[in-house]
């Protein structure tokens, strides 16, 4: 074993609690550094913590905590932040301060107190990315901005091509694409990545950013209406709500499983092949929000409709989902849930879990900031 001693920020929360899971089945010394945020834990230390980690309750934002949680630590996992695209469009400097303080207190902790620190391993997001790659007829690949607001006022939602103004087609995005954050978490995540990468790369510290689409599966808190869309869809039909859909409806997005995406941070912690770089972690296939909604009823035996609205919130984009070619030919990864099996799971653990519906009350926030 290469390494001994692992620091899971953020391990208390959906993706951590699994990844502390596997790193201690296969043999390593966990601890984990949570806040414990009132807004997906409720303050409290979740029933699924492992025990056999130790537990540090503090945030990221606090230097002397993250000094004390980075003793004698071999690799970090760095997956502690806020959460959530339209929030963090006024929490502003709430998801500044974790998002990008976190990581600056990383590694001024590990460059000025010096601890030997021997590999970083972050958790970027798909929204950096703004709207995926497209594919013009005439043009070829290209990169669409995203779309005006007066546009989506007229109800057209699909993109043209920046080059000639025909309708184009998406195809999947590569992690050469270029950033186009469409909200204030998209730029928290991706200034967290520059950090890391130059950072990394400044000290040869080897670092790796798994860029995650859209993570689902057990553990994700039916309580917080700016989670994934999947953990709002069945908090509403849990509680016998349709489900709410912006647009038409036809709007897609990557699901991946959340214990794919463990799988790939576990294989770029014991590789060296991935160092200092970026990967996507989706499943490659476009699914559309209302065949997820559709399907969550179906597997809940709940006949209920989803409500589409044809209104928009700002920045939204339309498409993207992920060239996942990178990580299985550097990681030999890919991804092994298929999204019937994932879902299934998702809706088996919820059964047994609390589901308190606050989709109404989050968009009336949005609403009153005129973000939606």
């Amino acid at each position: 074993m290469q390494y001994k001693h692992v620091l899971v920020t953020g391990g208390a929360g959906f993706i951590g609690s699994f990844l502390v899971d596997s790193l201690i089945k296969k043999g390593y010394k966990v601890r984990i550094l949570d806040n414990l945020e009132k807004q997906v834990h409720q303050n409290k230390i979740p029933s699924y913590l492992n025990q056999k980690a130790e537990f540090i309750k503090g945030d990221v934002r606090d230097y002397e905590v993250f000094e004390k949680a980075l003793s004698n630590v071999d690799v970090v996992f760095h997956l502690a932040a806020r959460v959530g695209v339209a929030q963090s469009n006024y929490e502003i400097k709430d998801y500044t301060d974790t998002n990008i303080g976190g990581m600056a207190n990383l590694f001024d902790i590990i460059v000025n107190k010096k601890k030997n620190i021997k590999k970083v391993v972050m958790t970027a997001s798909m929204t950096s990315y703004g709207e995926g790659n497209y594919r013009c007829m005439s043009c070829g690949v290209v990169k669409p901005d995203l779309r005006r607001e007066d546009q989506m006022k007229k109800g057209r939602w699909e993109l043209e091509c920046p080059n000639c103004e025909s309708l184009i087609t998406p195809v999947a995005t590569k992690e050469e694409a270029s950033v186009n954050n469409n909200s204030i978490y998209a730029l928290t995540k991706n200034v967290q990545e520059e950090l890391l990468l130059f950072l990394g790369k400044l000290y040869k510290i080897p670092v790796v950013s798994l860029r995650c689409f859209n993570v689902y599966g057990p553990r994700q808190s039916l309580a917080n209406p700016y989670t994934g869309v999947t953990a709002i869809f069945i908090a509403r039909l849990k509680n016998n709500k349709s489900p709410v859909i912006y647009e038409d409806g036809m709007q897609t997005r990557d699901f991946i499983s959340v214990h794919d995406v463990v799988d790939g941070l576990i294989k770029v912690m014991e590789g060296r092949k991935a160092d200092y770089q970026i990967m996507n972690m989706g499943s490659g296939t476009p699914i559309s929000i209302t065949d997820i909604a559709k399907t969550l009823a179906l597997l809940l035996k709940k006949n209920i409709k989803p409500i589409l609205t044809y209104k928009f919130r700002k920045n939204d984009i339309r498409n993207c989902f992920a060239d996942i070619s990178k990580a299985e030919k550097i990681l030999g990864w890919k991804p092994k849930i298929t999204l019937k099996d994932g879902m299934k799971e998702l809706i088996t653990w919820s059964e047994q879990e609390e589901s308190n519906d606050l989709f109404e009350k989050a968009e009336k926030e949005l609403r009153a900031k005129k973000l939606l």
